[in-house]
């Protein structure tokens, strides 16, 4: 648990300071494309439009590119949106369930080379429901313990959040997808410095594996994350922190 927590903090920062800054951006407004198109452009009343607007926010995505991916997903752009999301379940090495979120514009393609990478590093793609139900999707605010007590996060539960959790130094606070934005506002509000907030595929169970199994999962993810169309990636892998810290190098 304590490792699948781990990766989840350091993918997110590294996804920040990200050299390939431009291929990050398009994700993000891929994101925002999507969401605009499928709930309209007003994120006060869109709360996924909301959340991928703050997520491109949060990694310096300048305003403009944001109102043009918005634009696009409402057709106000110059050209309409044509991306759509999937969602693919497979197994990678060592019995790790996977779940891959793609924003594509075909999905033939895309299909086929995720099917293509889950092969080629030791995985397998599996169909519609196979491991979705391993997962809850919830929303999660990573807030540093060094700097905050429990005790300062009550007002994320007056704000509608279901838990809070502590994992190594973490507190994690769980949301409804709905309601993820209004709890970082609150929290916000309080002046309470937060890691990450995201919407997540939360695992229920976590399948341990060893250091040669986790340099092979690794590799399948970082594959998967390098894909244009893949956007995201969950696992519901356990690995103890010093074999994680080892094999991300």
């Amino acid at each position: 648990m304590a490792g699948h927590s781990k990766w989840a903090g350091i993918k997110h920062k590294k996804a920040i300071v990200d050299a390939r800054r431009g291929k990050l951006f398009t994700k993000l407004a891929r994101h925002i494309t999507v969401a605009a198109k499928e709930g309209g452009g007003d994120p006060v009343g869109n709360a996924a439009l909301a959340l991928a607007i703050q997520k491109a926010k949060d990694a310096s995505m300048p305003k403009d590119n944001i109102q043009r991916a918005i634009d696009k997903g409402t057709g106000a752009g110059a050209d309409s949106a044509s991306f759509e999301s999937v969602l693919y379940e497979g197994y990678g090495p060592g019995g790790v369930a996977l779940l891959v979120e793609a924003l594509t514009d075909n999905r033939n393609r895309t299909g086929s080379e995720v099917r293509h990478l889950f092969s080629k590093h030791g995985g397998s793609l599996g169909e519609p429901g196979s491991v979705a139900y391993l997962f809850d999707k919830k929303g999660v605010i990573a807030v540093d313990g060094e700097k905050h007590d429990e005790d300062a996060l009550m007002v994320a539960i007056d704000a509608g959040a279901d838990d809070i959790e502590s994992d190594e130094g973490t507190f994690e606070v769980l949301t409804d997808p709905s309601s993820l934005t209004a709890v970082r506002e609150a929290l916000e509000a309080e002046g309470i410095e937060f890691e990450r907030a995201e919407v997540v595929y939360r695992p229920q169970t976590r399948t341990p594996i060893d250091e040669e199994q986790t340099t092979k999962l690794m590799k399948l993810i970082d594959a998967l994350d390098d894909n244009d169309d893949v956007s995201e990636v969950h696992a519901n892998f356990d690995v103890d922190a010093e074999i994680l810290e080892r094999v991300l190098g």
